[in-house]
């Protein structure tokens, strides 16, 4: 990301978490990176893996935009992922993507849920990439998709399916002929951990020649114990 001349945001954000790790999912699996996480989330996934962070009252530090940056700065890495939770739930988030521009050459990226839009943030100098999830059949929160998300997707977004079942491969197939996602940007499927074998989806893709999309698992569950916080 450019670097850009400085600007005061006066603004403080509710953060559950701040740590260093890798990335477990995303373009940029097995990277390095700076995770800031929020708390507050509008969706109730049946596998939620951060439910802790979701609720309104999640205890949380209400930090700075300053102090974010300052902790990102020192790390020394140049990538930092915005997570949740929701992410573009946060008041004034427009603002401290602007703060963090003025970090040079770092990379921004934004895990959002796919109900709410990212219109608005496609315009900025400092747009982030997005990893988009689509919620599947067995997540229970399908129906709140924001689909005309998927008209201002790059090369450099992801969307992201988790699938459980056979259902929400087939549902996955479906979502990605209709609106062509894998002609946009990067397409991922990654299992419901411990809900489905990651050989099967291996061989859907295969047998449906979805040669376009990838299998991703969760690095992090595999290296760490799977309930593990700060990863």
């Amino acid at each position: 990301m450019a670097n850009e001349s400085a600007f005061y945001n006066p603004y403080s954000y509710p953060v559950t978490e701040k740590f260093i790790s890798i990335n477990g999912e995303g373009q940029r699996a097995g990277q390095p990176a700076v995770f800031i996480r929020f708390r507050r989330c509008n969706l109730n996934c049946s596998y939620c893996d951060t439910r802790w962070s979701c609720v309104s009252n999640a205890p949380c530090e209400f930090l700075p935009a300053e102090k974010i940056v300052d902790f990102i700065r020192k790390s020394g890495v140049h990538c930092v992922t915005l997570t949740g939770g929701e992410p573009l739930l946060q008041s004034h988030l427009k603002e401290l993507l602007q703060s963090l521009s003025a970090i040079r050459d770092l990379h921004v990226e934004i895990e959002t849920n796919g109900s709410l839009p990212i219109r608005s943030y496609c315009s900025l100098s400092c747009r982030p990439d997005f990893t988009l999830d689509y919620k599947l059949p067995s997540s229970g929160m399908e129906k709140h998709m924001l689909l005309e998300n998927y008209e201002y997707l790059r090369t450099g977004d992801t969307v992201k399916f988790v699938a459980g079942s056979t259902e929400d491969l087939l549902r996955m197939e479906a979502v990605n002929k209709k609106y062509r996602l894998d002609q946009k940007c990067r397409v991922l499927v990654s299992p419901v951990f411990g809900q489905i074998d990651p050989a099967e989806i291996v061989d859907f893709l295969i047998t449906h020649h979805l040669a376009e999309i990838r299998l991703q698992l969760q690095l992090h569950k595999f290296i760490w114990d799977p309930d593990k916080r700060g990863v």
